[in-house]
């Protein structure tokens, strides 16, 4: 494998340089941002019993660490989104090769797909509970409700804009329907269903959280619920603290898997 050019090597280093520059400014907006929120509070320039400070949902963690109950809420959180995430994605990629395989099943599904993706999922929660009851089933159902129809047809979207000379050819050499969707779409559409994964988890997640808002006794979404109901706002900006945590360590794993799929590439 030949060395690469002094021009290159160049080029690398400024990449470089540019990403740590970045990872540096990143780092000290929020330290910045955590500074100003405590020293404010410590002026009194905002209510820290209403705003909370970082030391105080420090505290707070520190205080459920103890006897455990914190993980127990994370773990009940993390594992409804993790299920959510993987039904969205199976029953999404499994809808969209049935409207791939039937143009008149998708021309007939597509209008209603649109309006249930367009839907307030929220506004489905409270009904969820009363068809299901409250229970994790019912989560995992409001979870995948958020992310499930647009899933759908950004995969099928997908597979609709796969090269058609590929196709053609599979066609040429007397391949079937099915063969096309097994070695042309499939193999073809593993970005889209990439992308689709990133977003999907975030909207997993969310529609996890609106479901334990409404029917559930543990998990952050509770947390957040019954800390805002009893007035101890601390505890409410500790699970929201948590929750953006939880979300960027899933992206970053979904990120993760990217990286090193284009790397075999």
């Amino acid at each position: 494998m030949a060395e690469p050019s002094s021009a290159q090597q160049r080029f690398l280093k400024k990449r470089q340089q540019k990403l740590r520059t970045v990872t540096l400014v990143r780092s000290l907006i929020f330290l910045a941002f955590l500074v100003l929120w405590e020293a404010s509070t410590r002026l009194h320039l905002i209510d820290a019993f209403i705003f909370s400070s970082p030391t105080r949902v420090v505290t707070t963690f520190m205080s459920m660490a103890a006897d455990g109950s914190i993980f127990r809420h994370i773990g009940s959180t993390l594992l409804e989104t993790l299920v959510s995430f993987f039904l969205v994605f199976a029953v999404s990629l499994f809808s969209a090769m049935l409207l791939w395989l039937s143009r008149s099943l998708s021309r007939i599904l597509e209008p209603y797909l649109v309006v249930l993706n367009s839907l307030p999922k929220s506004a489905l929660a409270p009904l969820l509970i009363v068809w299901l009851g409250a229970n994790t089933r019912t989560i995992i159902v409001a979870g995948m409700s958020v992310a499930v129809f647009g899933s759908i047809l950004t995969i099928y979207t997908g597979f609709s804009e796969v090269d058609p000379d590929k196709i053609k050819l599979i066609y040429t050499l007397g391949g079937k329907k099915r063969d096309v969707l097994l070695k042309v779409i499939l193999p073809g559409s593993i970005p889209i269903f990439l992308n689709t994964m990133k977003v999907n988890i975030g909207l997993c997640l969310v529609g996890v959280i609106i479901g334990e808002f409404i029917g559930s006794r543990q998990g952050l979404g509770y947390l957040i619920i019954y800390g805002s109901q009893v007035f101890q706002l601390d505890m409410v900006l500790m699970s929201i603290v948590i929750l953006c945590i939880v979300a960027m360590c899933l992206y970053q794993a979904i990120s993760a898997a990217e990286r090193i799929y284009l790397k075999k590439l």
